[in-house]
């Protein structure tokens, strides 16, 4: 189990700040949008990522909003599903249709909660695995496993979740495997115009995947 944490600058300074005084602060209270987010990415540490060649990727995106779930393709999906579609790419990895059965399978969900409350992401797959039905990529009856966990912490903003799935081995484990995962957590995340740098972000601090 691997992961890494990547705060922006700004964020960093929020959490000093809030670890020496409880007063208020017009630069923390303004911090912009991309001072706010955290990108986290886990792996399972016994994959070798360059035995993966082909991948697909899911054509919409599934959006979990205070619980439930829909499954869209907006402007600003779309340019998510461009950004990881092309930093897979570069890292080696070849783009296929889901008929084509591709080794790896990638699944984007957006996660939106008004709520504030506590969140363990080591059981999310078995509740926000629960929006994504297996058959979609050919393993009906299968379900989700994820051997990794995050702990816990709190979500009172949006949250963009990036699920790489080992469908090459998906029949010899009876399970569909989760072997990296991305997740993105702040303000203004969903804005298509920073899909390309928010991915980036990720794909910069998870330089073993690569195909070859």
């Amino acid at each position: 189990m691997k992961y890494n944490i990547k705060l922006t600058s700004g964020f960093l300074a929020l959490a000093i700040f809030g670890l020496v005084s409880c007063t208020k602060n017009s630069a923390v209270n303004n911090l912009s949008n991309p001072d706010t987010r955290i990108y986290i990415t886990q792996r399972d540490s016994t994959v070798n990522f360059s035995s993966y060649k082909t991948f697909s990727i899911d054509d919409s995106v599934t959006v979990v909003d205070n619980g439930q779930s829909s499954k869209s393709l907006t402007p600003t999906g779309q340019a998510f599903i461009d950004a990881i579609t092309k930093y897979m790419q570069q890292a080696g990895y070849t783009l296929v249709p889901k008929s084509a059965s591709p080794d790896l399978g990638i699944n984007v969900t957006y996660i939106n909660t008004t709520t504030t409350g506590i969140i363990d992401y080591s059981s999310y797959y078995d509740y926000y695995g629960g929006y994504y039905d297996p058959t979609y990529w050919g393993y009906g009856g299968y379900g989700y496993y994820s051997p990794y966990m995050y702990g816990t912490y709190q979500i009172n903003s949006g949250a963009l979740s990036i699920d790489m799935l080992d469908l090459k081995n998906a029949a010899a484990n009876g399970k569909i495997k989760i072997i990296w995962n991305g997740l993105i957590r702040g303000e203004g995340i969903a804005d298509a115009t920073t899909a390309d740098s928010q991915v980036y972000a990720l794909f910069s601090q998870s330089s073993y995947l690569k195909a070859n």
